[in-house]
């Protein structure tokens, strides 16, 4: 914390970065001090009819760790397999993938308040929770140092929520399954997104989705709908206080923007997967935010939808 400090006291902006999976910096690079967070270790706080409470270090590598609590024989993570970036990063983001959430599991969020310069516990609630949201994110103020996630002693997994795991797994909706079985079955439909590392892949030089699922209010929805007509019915899934969730992909392609298109400068949505938008050699944070207003004016003008971007943009803007 004497970095987080020193760069107040001097007044010097400061970057926190752990892996920098999820972020998009300008090409002008970061006007201040970078603290990269390093941090290791896993430990267990509470083994209780609740559950048992695992305190993970904010730079622990994200997967290592979801490895680690199946090997532990804990259920509660393994959806979220193969994400990249560290185990701080995923209550700023509110990671999610394949149904599952670490809001789901997080009981409490350990930070430091550079307000009030002190150490903090701030509880499953005053974190802010929303869909790839929290209090952390596009905030300065907090320097996440330990997550406290609670999670089941149990070989089967949390209830299957996502229809193209389930039908993967051969089971049903709300099914459970083996973890170790639920984890081998997300890093494959990952890889075959172009979602899990691979040096030789170039689909995979990306910071994942970058665009965020439009949640729509019901009037939004309809009049989505009657702009939908030549374009056949979207996928959609119910959201919180009667809103809909809608694909960002499937409006994206709908648009006019296929897996593969390409912009300018080196830059192309990826072969695999819609949502990611790659650099195939040389490409500029430029030409990639570029590309990606290209794609969201044109689903703007297409169905009327703003598409938002996921990742963190430091320095640049969309």
């Amino acid at each position: 914390m004497a970095t987080v400090r020193a760069a107040a006291d001097s007044g010097q902006p400061l970057l926190v970065l752990a892996g920098g999976s999820n972020v998009v910096i300008g090409d002008a690079g970061f006007p201040g001090t970078v603290l990269l967070l390093r941090t290791r270790g896993v430990r267990v706080v509470d083994h209780s009819s609740r559950g048992v409470l695992l305190r993970v270090a904010a730079g622990e590598p994200w997967d290592e760790f979801v490895a680690d609590t199946i090997e532990r024989g804990l259920s509660g993570l393994e959806a979220l397999s193969g994400i990249p970036g560290s185990a701080g990063a995923t209550p700023i983001q509110n990671v999610g993938a394949y149904g599952q959430e670490v809001a789901h599991t997080i009981e409490a969020v350990h930070v430091y308040d550079r307000h009030s310069d002190e150490v903090r516990v701030l509880s499953l609630p005053e974190c802010g929770f929303a869909y790839r949201s929290s209090i952390f994110k596009h905030s300065d103020r907090w320097v996440v140092l330990e997550v406290d996630f609670r999670l089941q002693a149990a070989r089967q997994s949390a209830p299957v929520r996502y229809a193209e795991l389930a039908r993967h797994l051969g089971v049903e909706v709300g099914d459970r399954t083996g973890v170790a079985r639920v984890r081998e079955t997300v890093l494959k439909l990952r890889a075959g997104k172009g979602m899990v590392l691979d040096p030789e892949d170039p689909d995979t030089r990306s910071v994942g989705s970058f665009f965020t699922n439009p949640v729509l209010s019901a009037q939004d929805w309809v009049a989505v709908q009657d702009r939908l007509a030549d374009a056949g019915e979207p996928p959609s899934w119910p959201a919180p206080n009667g809103t809909v969730k809608v694909p960002a992909a499937w409006l994206i392609e709908r648009a006019g923007f296929g897996k593969g298109y390409a912009g300018a400068g080196g830059v192309a949505i990826s072969s695999k997967h819609t949502l990611a938008l790659t650099h195939r050699g040389g490409g500029t944070t430029t030409a990639l935010l570029d590309l990606a207003r290209e794609i969201r004016d044109g689903v703007r003008d297409r169905f009327g939808v703003v598409l938002h971007p996921e990742p963190v943009l430091v320095n640049c803007v969309l």
